[in-house]
């Protein structure tokens, strides 16, 4: 990847956050800092990465992307509604009665999202599903997915994780989302994952950890992680919860947290400083 093409990723995690802060604080309340801390992967993924088409968003030969930690459907949303499956517009009506963009994604209301989630531990196990359909159609196609730390509590997570590197799944690239807060406390307070590397090395896939706000390093980790064969990948995103939003930070609140107009058009002016 050209340093020209990292500067233009750059400038469009500026834009991505943009309609994050406008859509978020339009509402005034909304799940701000997970769908902060994966701008950058979401941003690697559909405008370097995926096969899909915004006029054709069931295309069969389409690249499959999950967001198993559902409840970052506004980062979701801000780059489906910036590369056109939906009508920009749709953005200020999150959560409102009749929307299609609800809080939790949902495929059956919203243009390009291919799983429902939000319950959490629903959409890993979904995505393995997808990559064995696609190996037992002989597709191209690849999948990937986005799992929370929080959400990696949950049992059906791992079932999933063992599944995946028992049928050798190498058509999918996963990710953990690891800002190691969740929405009570810090992960470690409550169920340590750790040693995770070592533990998805047990179920048999290949691991690579990067900075998960440095483009370049996800980019290239995504390419390397297409080129294992016989296991399913799975990128440690090490991020920062509530990425690029000064009141939010870092800081386990910012997981669902109130935010007025004269908050949201601030951080909109400090991305740009």
């Amino acid at each position: 990847m050209t340093e020209l093409e990292v500067v233009g990723l750059k400038e469009k995690c500026k834009e991505i956050r943009k309609i994050i802060f406008e859509m978020i604080g339009t509402l005034g309340v909304g799940h701000i800092g997970g769908s902060l801390s994966i701008v950058e992967a979401l941003v690697v993924l559909y405008y370097k990465e995926m096969k899909v088409d915004p006029k054709n968003p069931q295309w069969e030969e389409r690249d499959r992307f999950v967001l198993s930690k559902g409840h970052a459907g506004p980062a979701l949303y801000a780059v489906l509604a910036d590369k056109g499956f939906f009508p920009y517009e749709w953005i200020y009506t999150l959560n409102k009665p009749e929307t299609n963009l609800p809080s939790h994604c949902d495929r059956l209301k919203t243009p390009g999202i291919d799983m429902t989630a939000g319950s959490l531990g629903q959409g890993f196990p979904a995505a393995v599903g997808m990559a064995m359909a696609a190996k037992l159609d002989s597709m191209q196609s690849r999948v990937y997915a986005i799992v929370g730390d929080g959400e990696s509590q949950e049992g059906s997570v791992w079932e999933a994780l063992m599944l995946a590197g028992n049928k050798k799944l190498d058509n999918l690239t996963a990710f953990i989302d690891y800002n190691k807060m969740q929405i009570d406390d810090y992960v470690e307070n409550i169920n340590s994952l750790e040693p995770l590397a070592d533990k998805y090395r047990a179920f048999n896939w290949n691991v690579l950890t990067v900075d998960g706000h440095d483009v370049r390093a996800i980019y290239e980790a995504v390419q390397s992680a297409k080129q294992s064969k016989g296991k399913p990948s799975m990128i440690i995103l090490d991020t920062v919860k509530g990425k690029g939003f000064k009141l939010g930070e870092g800081k386990v609140s910012s997981h669902n947290m109130n935010i007025t107009e004269e908050q949201w058009k601030q951080a909109v002016e400090e991305l740009y400083k």
